[in-house]
C-alpha cells in the first residue's frame, strides 16, 4: 500500500475535486456515501481520516470490503473514540495495528483515548504482531485504567500494570509478587531483581547502546559497575550519563562534582542530594551553566543564593531569581533578566494539581516567570485568569492563551498575532477563538494571520477573491473555502489542480455543482 503522502499525489484532478466534496460540511450523508462506495482511494482516504463522520457513514466505513479504508478511520482524530473501537476485531491484521497506532498526535499532546474495555480487550487478544508497546497505544489509554493496571482483574493488563512498580505500594507489589497468573509472577521478579545491584551488574552490556545507557541512569550500581565507568568508560561522555542516576553512590557524587567535565558538574549540580560542601563549590564553579543547574537547588543557603543572586552571568541570576527562599522584596532587587522569545507551547495538566495557593502566590508575583509558571494551569480561577489576561509579559499571555479552557478570545486573538513559536496554530482551535472582525487582518504581512480571514463569516466577496490569488499557498487555499467566495471565482477554482480540493470544500458550493461531480464517479474504484 502506497503511503498517504503518495496516494494524494497522485490523485488526478477529479478525484481532488471529490476529495473536497469528502471534507464540505454542507454535503448530505447521501453523498458521503456515494463517495465511500464509488470514489478512488484518495478521496476515502480523505473521507475517512480527515473529518467526523455522521453515523450512517460510520456504520458504512466500519463494513467496507477495502481494509485501506478501514485503515484511515482507524487513525481518524476527528471522530468519538468508540467509533474507531468498532474496528477493533477487524478480520484484517493492517487494520487492527493501525486502530493500535491511533491518530498521529506528537507528544505531549495525547488523543482522546480508546474506551477502557476496547484496550482491555486488545491487550487480551492481540499478538506480537501488532504494536501493543507503541506510544500511540499508550497515548490512547484513560489516565484511569493505566492507574488501575497493577489490580486488575484480567491477568495480562496486571502484567502491563507491572511497569508501573516504582510508583506502586509494597501492599501491591506483594499481591504481584504472589499472583496466580505465572506471566504476572515473573514480571514482578524481573522488576525486584531489577532492583539488586548484583543482577543488574551482569546484566549490563559491555558495549555502548540504548540498554546500557538505560541502566546507567535508570538502575541501581554496584560498586563495581560505578568504579568501572569512572576509570574506563565504554564510550565518551558515560561519566555524565551515570552523574544522573538517583542512586549514585554518595562518595561519586563527591567525586564527580570536582569532574574535569562541566558537563558532568553541571549535572550532579542538579541532584538534590547534593551535599552542603560540593554544592558551596559548584555555585562558584567557573562554568556558568553549572551555576545555573545549582541555582535551583531549594536548599540553597542564603550565602549561596546571595552569591548567585549577584553573578555576573544574567541566566545564572535569573535562574536563582525564583528560589522559593526569596521574598518578594528580595526577588525585585535581582537584576534579572527576562528572556521574551521563550517556548510557549502547551503543556498537559499534571496528574496531580498544583497546592491553589502556590498558584495564587505565583500568579500575584512580580517575577514574570512565577506568572508564566501559574499562566500555565488549567484550572486558574477566574480572577486569575482575568488579571493574567491583561499581563504585561508576552509569555504569560501566551500561556495563559494555550492553556486554559476560559481563555478571553481578545487574548486568544492577540497571543496568535505576537507569537510566532511552538503551538502557535493550536490557538486557532480554541473553541473561544473570536471570528468576528478578522476581515480586517486581509493585509497582514504574516500569511498565517492573513488565513484567518476565512474564519470570518462577514468577510467580503471582493476580499475573499482576492486573497484566493495571494503570495501564500495556504491562504489561498482557506480563503478557497470560504462561503462568500463569489460563485464565479469558485466555478473557476474547481479547474485549478492547486484548488480545486478547497474550492470543492465550500460549503457554498452549489447543489447542482455537488451533483455533477458526483455523476463523475465510475463503478470501478481504485
Amino acid at each position: 500500500m502506497g503511503t498517504p503522502e503518495r496516494i494524494w499525489a497522485e490523485a488526478d484532478l477529479p478525484a481532488r475535486r471529490l476529495a473536497g466534496l469528502a471534507l464540505n460540511p454542507a454535503v448530505p450523508p447521501e453523498v458521503l456515501l456515494r463517495l465511500l462506495a464509488d470514489a478512488p482511494l484518495a478521496v476515502r482516504m480523505v473521507l475517512c481520516r480527515d473529518r467526523d463522520l455522521p453515523d450512517p457513514v460510520v456504520d458504512a466505513v466500519v463494513a467496507h470490503p477495502d481494509p485501506r479504508t478501514r485503515g484511515f478511520f482507524a487513525v481518524n482524530p476527528h471522530v468519538d473514540p468508540a467509533q474507531r473501537a468498532r474496528l477493533v476485531d477487524d478480520a484484517d491484521w493492517s487494520v487492527r495495528c493501525h486502530l493500535t497506532e491511533g491518530p498521529r498526535t506528537p507528544l505531549p499532546h495525547r488523543p482522546r483515548p480508546l474506551p477502557d474495555d476496547t484496550v482491555v480487550h486488545m491487550i487480551s487478544t492481540y499478538d506480537d504482531e501488532e504494536p501493543l508497546g507503541s506510544t500511540g497505544f499508550w497515548q490512547q489509554m484513560s489516565w484511569e485504567l493505566i492507574e488501575a493496571m497493577p489490580a486488575h482483574p484480567v491477568a495480562r493488563v496486571r502484567s502491563w500494570g507491572v511497569g508501573r512498580w516504582e510508583s506502586l505500594s509494597a501492599q501491591r507489589r506483594a499481591a504481584l509478587l504472589a499472583d496466580p497468573d505465572d506471566e504476572v509472577r515473573e514480571r514482578a521478579r524481573d522488576m525486584v531483581r531489577g532492583q539488586d545491584p548484583a543482577w543488574v551488574e551482569a546484566m549490563l552490556p559491555a558495549r555502548p547502546c540504548h540498554a546500557r545507557t538505560d541502566i546507567l541512569v535508570n538502575r541501581p550500581l554496584s560498586r563495581a559497575v560505578v568504579a568501572g565507568v569512572l576509570a574506563a568508560p565504554a564510550r565518551e561522555g558515560e561519566r555524565a550519563t551515570i552523574a544522573l542516576n538517583p542512586g549514585l553512590p554518595a562518595d561519586a557524587v563527591v567525586l564527580l562534582a570536582g569532574d574535569a567535565d562541566p558537563k558532568v558538574r553541571e549535572r550532579i549540580a542538579g541532584r538534590a542530594d547534593v551535599r552542603p560542601p560540593e554544592r558551596r563549590a559548584l555555585a562558584a564553579d567557573p562554568d556558568p551553566a553549572v551555576r545555573r543547574a545549582v541555582a535551583r537547588h531549594p536548599d540553597l543557603g542564603p550565602e549561596e543564593r546571595g552569591a548567585l543572586a549577584t553573578d555576573p552571568d544574567p541566566e545564572v541570576r535569573l535562574a536563582v531569581s525564583v528560589h522559593p527562599a526569596f521574598s518578594e522584596d528580595e526577588r525585585a532587587r535581582i537584576d534579572y533578566r527576562v528572556p521574551l522569545d521563550g517556548d510557549f507551547g502547551f503543556h498537559p495538566a499534571p496528574r496531580v494539581p498544583r497546592d491553589p495557593a502556590g498558584v495564587r502566590r505565583d500568579a500575584l508575583s512580580g517575577h514574570p516567570m512565577l506568572r508564566r509558571r501559574a499562566a500555565r494551569e488549567h484550572t486558574l480561577p477566574a480572577d486569575l485568569v482575568a488579571r493574567l489576561a491583561e499581563d504585561d509579559d508576552p509569555g504569560v499571555r501566551v500561556l495563559l492563551a494555550q492553556h486554559h479552557p476560559d481563555a478571553p478570545p481578545a487574548l486568544l486573538l492577540r497571543s496568535f498575532l505576537e507569537y510566532t513559536g511552538r503551538d502557535r496554530d493550536r490557538l486557532p482551535h480554541h473553541p473561544r477563538f473570536p471570528r468576528a472582525g478578522l476581515a480586517r487582518l486581509a493585509g497582514h504581512a504574516d500569511p498565517l494571520v492573513r488565513a484567518l480571514v476565512a474564519r470570518d463569516p462577514e468577510t467580503e466577496p471582493a476580499v475573499a477573491e482576492r486573497l484566493t490569488r495571494d503570495a501564500d499557498a495556504g491562504v489561498r487555499a482557506a480563503l478557497a473555502r470560504h462561503p462568500n467566495l463569489p460563485a464565479a471565482r469558485m466555478a473557476e477554482l474547481l479547474a485549478d489542480p492547486e484548488l480545486a480540493h478547497a474550492a470543492a470544500a465550500n460549503p457554498a458550493l452549489d447543489p447542482r455543482t455537488v451533483d455533477r461531480l458526483v455523476r463523475t464517479l465510475g463503478r470501478d474504484p481504485r
